[in-house]
């Protein structure tokens, strides 16, 4: 992650109904084959848009990978230098490749086991890695003048991707379980509460300067792993109280403003670049996740949707924005890096910020998909995926791949997929251990659609048949016992078809699968007296134009 980024951390027509399909969100089995038992997706043409641009990006990890270690390189222009962090990403991006072939279980065991062995000699302070080492031998390389130490937020994001690893290779076979035990034992090292000073979470210690960066890590912000993980730990834990006092004491912890129709419960001035949505979520599931301030679903979401509307509008067309070209975060540009956002928009976009966006909005990121890869794909789509950045009023556009950036392309992507990241987390005890003793619950919604919010523009909610599951999925809670009853109607409230006629269900969240002809819809959920109704613009087709 750049030193920039840290800084700003700191400181800042009806056809009837032919299927459906009804689930409940729950704990998923982990083992591997309960988790490679999905069916193959079905083939369209939005499918395989996406298939191509997930499995060029994996390559990053696979193609790209340094030879002696294994670790992701920082950036293309510097092939030696490794990230700690990035290569938390990249573990994920191979289990990814596992789980969709295009690589056996064998080899992503292999590719993760040379990671291991590097990184059990590779230079540690307490047990916690440097952001930086170099990949020929394990040294630390010094991210800045004093910061050639331990770094505890790279750590975290290393580290969750190596849990990530640990739960997803759970077969009974001695390649698997040797790779378990060794990412085990790192874990178990890492001691999250020497990094505690007065009271306070710090993120560097270095052997040579000491505490001399002094940073806190305070939020709301990418590091929130950071604390999931610390409060987690089986054998360093840092106290509740720390989080408390260190996270939540910043002047952009609590925010409350309404951006373009958006409440945005927490972080920065219209929430910062996007990758805050991305880093800390990639196997932490934000609908499960609720405390005394906020849903973090709502949060992350919002965040979202303020990014996209700020892009769409009219004084931003200058930078050539529009529904296919938003999405602002950090990246590189050309005056080489900066962690653009609403409130730092030089006309940079970055496409790791709409695509790692797409558990949260995958029909707007389908549209910045479409439009970057057929209409910018000559100059801004390469051997791994989408190039870092491009500034299509300078006629800009980056030569560099970034493994910070790559990484939650394909990752969240994933999520979007199969949710197969944030099952991964959910099973994972040390998380969740760590999430409750941070206050973090479990939400209990009122019945009807807790998952959405429309477009500023048109106050529809737009729902994108999903390409691998071949239907339109449909997200909502139940609370209490009445039965519950589900229907379309058409733009006059006439109803069109009823999905859900008078049906009990367990409390808490659902979704349900269903095919009818786009368009405009009213969704209504009754139980009891209540009804709840959403409108939706339900598209199988998927428009990129502004």
């Amino acid at each position: 992650m750049n030193n920039q980024v840290k800084k700003i951390s700191f400181r800042i027509g009806i056809l009837p109904c032919i299927a459906f399909v009804l689930f409940v969100l729950k704990a998923p089995v982990t083992t591997a084959q309960s988790l490679t038992s999905t069916p193959p997706p079905i083939a369209n043409e939005y499918g395989e848009y996406i298939e191509t641009v997930q499995k060029a990006t994996f390559r990053y990890f696979r193609d790209f990978a340094h030879p002696v270690s294994g670790m992701a390189p920082e950036r293309t222009a510097t092939p030696n230098i490794v990230t700690t962090g990035g290569t938390g990403f990249g573990i994920m991006a191979i289990i990814t490749g596992a789980e969709r072939g295009w690589i056996s279980r064998a080899e992503a065991t292999q590719m993760l086991q040379k990671i291991v062995g590097f990184l059990e000699k590779a230079d540690r302070f307490h047990g916690v890695w440097p952001h930086w080492l170099d990949g020929r031998t394990g040294k630390v390389v010094p991210f800045s003048q004093f910061d050639d130490g331990g770094d505890l937020v790279e750590t975290a994001f290393l580290v969750n991707g190596l849990l990530s690893a640990r739960t997803y290779f759970g077969e009974n076979n001695a390649s698997e379980k040797d790779l378990r035990l060794r990412i085990d034992k790192m874990w178990r090292e890492v001691e999250w509460d020497w990094h505690v000073q007065n009271g306070k979470l710090l993120w560097h210690w270095s052997p040579n300067h000491g505490w001399k960066m002094n940073h806190p890590i305070r939020g709301f912000d990418e590091t929130f792993i950071t604390y999931v993980l610390a409060c987690g730990s089986p054998t360093h834990p840092v106290a509740a109280q720390v989080y408390e006092n260190t996270y939540k004491q910043s002047s952009y912890y609590k925010n409350g403003n309404t951006y373009f129709g958006y409440k945005l419960p927490l972080g920065m001035d219209m929430g910062g670049p996007l990758f805050f949505t991305h880093y800390s979520w990639l196997t932490l599931d934000p609908r499960l996740m609720q405390d005394d301030n906020v849903y973090y679903w709502t949060q992350n979401l919002h965040h979202t949707l303020i990014n996209r509307a700020h892009c769409l509008q009219p004084r931003q067309a200058m930078f050539g924005y529009g529904v296919g070209n938003w999405g602002l975060t950090a990246s590189d540009d050309y005056n080489f890096y900066d962690a653009h956002s609403p409130a730092n928009d030089n006309g940079t976009i970055s496409p790791t910020a709409a695509l790692s966006a797409f558990p949260y909005t995958p029909y707007y990121s389908m549209q910045v998909l479409r439009n970057l890869y057929l209409r910018e794909g000559s100059r801004l789509f390469g051997p791994y995926g989408f190039y870092d950045a491009y500034n299509k009023n300078l006629n800009w556009y980056s030569n560099q791949y970034l493994a910070i950036d790559q990484g939650p392309i394909v990752v969240m992507m994933e999520n979007y997929r199969s949710g197969l990241f944030w099952k991964l987390g959910e099973r994972t005890p040390e998380l969740w251990a760590g999430v409750q003793k941070m206050g973090i619950r479990r939400p209990t919604h009122p019945t009807g659609f807790y998952a959405y919010a429309p477009d500023f523009r048109t106050g529809y909610v737009d729902l994108w048949k999903h390409p691998d599951q071949g239907a339109f999925v449909l997200d909502f809670a139940v609370n209490g016992t009445a039965p519950v009853g589900l229907a379309i109607l058409d733009e006059e409230g006439k109803e069109v078809r009823k999905l859900i006629d008078s049906r009990s269900f367990a409390e808490g969240m659902h979704q349900h699968l269903f095919q009818i002809q786009q368009g405009k819809y009213i969704l209504e959920l009754t139980q009891g007296t209540s009804r709840q109704r959403l409108k939706v613009f339900l598209h199988e087709a998927v428009n990129a134009n502004p």
